[in-house]
């Protein structure tokens, strides 16, 4: 059927609330702000199911850093039950930013840097967009890093003095090879398209939930059953020395996911319907999760029955298998897994960020292997030398800030649009989302605003980061540890007043 945009022009749309795309010739072949990856999806192709959603999610969910994060807060002082339930909420509270801002995508269609244009106007998408494409490409150099390692520590047990050779930059020549290799191939699947990452993702996300079912059998089968770490009890309580630590550490667990929850229409804008994206997020996130970090403690508690120590780290535990079929099992369970993660989470991102950001000259493809490009220049093997740098400082204080832009985006879609679009605007220069020169002066403040709030008050303990003790700006010190969460509120509370008082102030001219 044919409707109307908000500004009177025609769009195809298959029912009220439903898809809508823009008759063929409506977008004006503007290469400042177009390309054919930043067009909306037309309807035919709008074909990923509940399954493929799920699939996703479940192929994402699964990787060594996730499997890590029950550790983590154990070391805390959590008991398991106590970190397994931090993690369930934390994904369950991530969970609503993510349908709300993924609704847009199988209704227009779009990805998310041009869905940020109605809020920050064409121009100024490029801001929240190159922040998410950062956060990204430093996330793929060190995931890929990992994933390299973990093929370099299972094929040195597989054929023995393969960390015995010279060495390169401080490394063996043969993990180098291997972090190249395994580079090489996340970038040949991405390449072919998202199609080819759906296809991908469809049979990754079973066979790395067998992978880790796999693990917990043989563990549990040389365990006996399952060790001391179980009966553990917290060293926290439920009182007064439980919740300093709960709460950040729920923000920590938030902040994981909570770049996807900027950019998870460039996903859903291939959805069927929003009953596809809404049923597959929900199945897929939070359960596959809240799983994922029972096994962890399951299969860490088995190795401490066996081996005297907790090992938390799923390829330091398959590397003490002498089974050379269970050793090549574990390699491709890693290379999936990891794989599986990296492409869907940091590479798609990017590479529509970077699209955005010159249209005429970059593609999905080509904003792809410039991802590539960056993870490796930034040098991923320096960062993980020093984690506490890079994941607890610089990580968190950018979680903070994209907080910050989920609050604007929702703030504007739901409160402000109400879900109503003008699709040829979104792609026009001097139409409703030019603002001012093409930024939006009201998302700019609220950014600023809700960034300062959410990450002023960062800080570090003596000799342990970059930041003072008592904060950037101490009186802000107390909102530090919830920074995902005040980033977010503030920036939608003031964005929704600057929208509302501007249209109010239209109105009366």
């Amino acid at each position: 059927m044919t409707a109307t945009t908000p500004s009177g022009r025609p769009v195809i749309s298959d029912g009220p609330g439903g898809r809508v795309e823009l008759p063929p010739g409506t977008v004006p072949a503007d290469g400042r702000f177009v390309n054919d990856d930043l067009l909306p999806v037309p309807v035919e192709r709008r074909s990923w199911t509940t399954y493929n959603f799920a699939a996703l999610w479940v192929g994402m969910a699964h990787n060594i850093p996730s499997w890590l994060l029950a550790s983590g807060l154990v070391a805390l002082g959590m008991d398991w039950k106590q970190a397994v339930l931090t993690i369930a909420l934390a994904n369950v509270i991530v969970l609503l930013p993510m349908l709300l801002t993924g609704h847009a995508g199988p209704k227009y269609g779009i990805p998310f840097p041009v869905l940020a244009r109605a809020s920050f106007g064409l121009r100024g998408a490029n801001l929240p967009a190159l922040i998410r494409a950062g956060v990204a490409c430093a996330w793929f150099g060190i995931q890929t890093w990992i994933g390299g390692q973990g093929v370099f520590v299972l094929l040195g047990k597989v054929f023995g003095g393969w960390a015995d050779v010279s060495r390169i930059g401080g490394q063996p020549w043969t993990l180098w090879l291997c972090f190249v290799l395994f580079w090489a191939l996340e970038l040949a699947i991405i390449y072919r398209g998202m199609e080819a990452l759906r296809r991908f993702e469809n049979w990754a996300a079973p066979f790395v939930i067998v992978g880790a079912l796999v693990l917990l059998i043989w563990i549990a089968v040389k365990a006996g059953g399952f060790g001391p770490l179980l009966d553990q009890p917290s060293k926290l309580g439920w009182g007064a020395d439980f919740w300093p630590v709960f709460f950040p550490s729920l923000m920590g667990m938030i902040a994981f996911w909570s770049t996807l929850s900027l950019n998870i229409p460039d996903f859903t804008r291939f959805g069927s319907g929003q009953r596809a994206q809404v049923w597959g997020q929900t199945l897929g996130l939070p359960t596959t999760m809240t799983l994922f970090a029972l096994l962890s403690v399951l299969v860490t508690s088995g190795s401490q029955a066996v081996y005297g120590a907790a090992v938390w780290d799923p390829v330091a535990l398959a590397a003490k298998t002498d089974n050379v079929f269970g050793l090549l099992f574990a390699l491709v369970t890693v290379l999936v897994a990891t794989i599986s993660v990296n492409i869907a989470a940091n590479v798609v991102s990017p590479a529509y960020d970077l699209a955005n950001l010159a249209p005429r000259f970059v593609n999905f493809r080509t904003g792809a292997l410039i991802t590539g490009v960056v993870g490796v220049l930034i040098m991923p093997w320096k960062l993980t030398e020093t984690p506490e740098l890079y994941i607890f400082t610089w990580l968190g204080l950018v979680g903070g800030l994209l907080g910050t832009v989920a609050g604007i985006l929702i703030a504007d879609y739901w409160l402000i649009r109400r879900t109503v679009l003008d699709l040829a605007d979104l792609y026009r220069p001097g139409g409703r989302y030019w603002y001012a020169g093409g930024w939006n002066p009201a998302a700019v403040l609220a950014f600023a605003v809700g960034g300062v709030l959410a990450v002023g008050g960062s800080h570090s303990a003596p000799g342990k980061g970059p930041f003072p003790a008592d904060g950037l700006i101490p009186f802000l010190k107390p909102l530090a540890d919830y920074g995902w969460a005040v980033g977010l509120a503030a920036a939608l509370l003031l964005y929704t007043v600057l929208m509302v008082g501007r249209r109010t102030a239209a109105e009366g001219n």
